[in-house]
């Protein structure tokens, strides 16, 4: 028994193989309280302060329930699009080179390091009744800027980087002979692409799709330009909380804000479920 023990301790106290490991977990636990768990407690204290008639009375008003309709159906919509033409950006730039191919790469870093208030001024440049792009729908009758269309198109803007840079260093990392075994034993281009080598992106698919429907969901500099702010049409969760804090109406922001952190952190578990399913089955990860 002794002996045991002695053993057990010994190990307990053999060195980490990173070294410094219990000093970077402290600071890393430290930080991330900081930054993160502390912002959130305080939500939701503020939040508990509401009765639950009151929090109910808020989250069935329908300003609120517009809103966030607005806030996560474009979301949404903007992630699924920005998945589909992002990992068909990331094709063209893993599989072909073509002059201008570097050029492209860093374009898509773009809504990166351009601030997201002078991105929502272009995009509503473009595409108001009178812009360049806009002008050429408005004889249809067809508004872009100042409904939700406007809003989806500023969050594809801002969240297709983060599919293709989630997605980009996996497929570059999917040999060609893959693909070249696949047409060996008879699977034509169709069955390659979504039998062989989608199933190995699915996970990063996955992830570049939940991070970009989390920057959207939260987005406010690029939206707020393009939206046009109509209550009920084209207001976002974001705009409502910020014009009830100007209200001084604290507790109903706190509301609103708790009610967006609860269906965001949901949907981010059922998509991280989705991942680990996926990465189970096919056996990546």
């Amino acid at each position: 028994m002794t002996s045991t023990t002695a053993s057990t301790r010994w190990r307990l106290k053999e060195p980490s193989i990173i070294p410094g490991f219990g000093l970077t977990l402290g600071f890393s636990l430290a930080y991330l309280g900081l930054i993160i768990l502390i912002p959130l407690a305080g939500l939701i204290f503020r939040a508990s302060s509401l009765s639950a008639s009151e929090f109910l009375s808020i989250l069935t008003d329908e300003r609120t329930l517009a809103a966030l309709k607005i806030s996560f159906g474009t979301a949404l919509i903007a992630a699924l699009i920005n998945v589909v033409f992002g990992v068909l950006i990331c094709w063209v730039l893993v599989r072909y080179d073509f002059p201008g191919r570097r050029l492209i790469d860093a374009m898509v870093d773009l809504p990166f390091a351009l601030p997201t208030a002078v991105a929502g001024i272009a995009l509503s440049a473009l595409y108001a009744p009178k812009g360049w792009i806009g002008a050429w729908f408005t004889p249809f009758d067809i508004r872009i800027a100042y409904t939700p269309i406007g809003i989806t198109i500023a969050l594809i803007f801002i969240g297709l980087p983060f599919v293709v840079r989630t997605v980009q260093p996996v497929m570059e990392e999917i040999d060609r002979e893959v693909e070249e075994a696949a047409a060996t034993l008879g699977a034509n281009r169709f069955q390659t692409v979504f039998k062989v080598l989608l199933p190995s992106l699915l996970p990063a698919i996955m992830t570049g799709f939940a991070l970009a429907f989390a920057r959207g969901v939260g987005e406010y500099g690029s939206v707020v330009f393009i939206a046009g702010n109509i209550p009920y049409v084209s207001e976002i969760a974001p705009l409502l909380i910020v014009i009830r804090l100007e209200e001084f109406n604290y507790a109903g922001a706190t509301a609103i804000a708790t009610i967006m952190l609860v269906i965001s952190f949901a949907m981010l578990l059922i998509i991280n479920l989705i991942q680990s399913w996926s990465r189970g089955r096919y056996g990546h990860g």
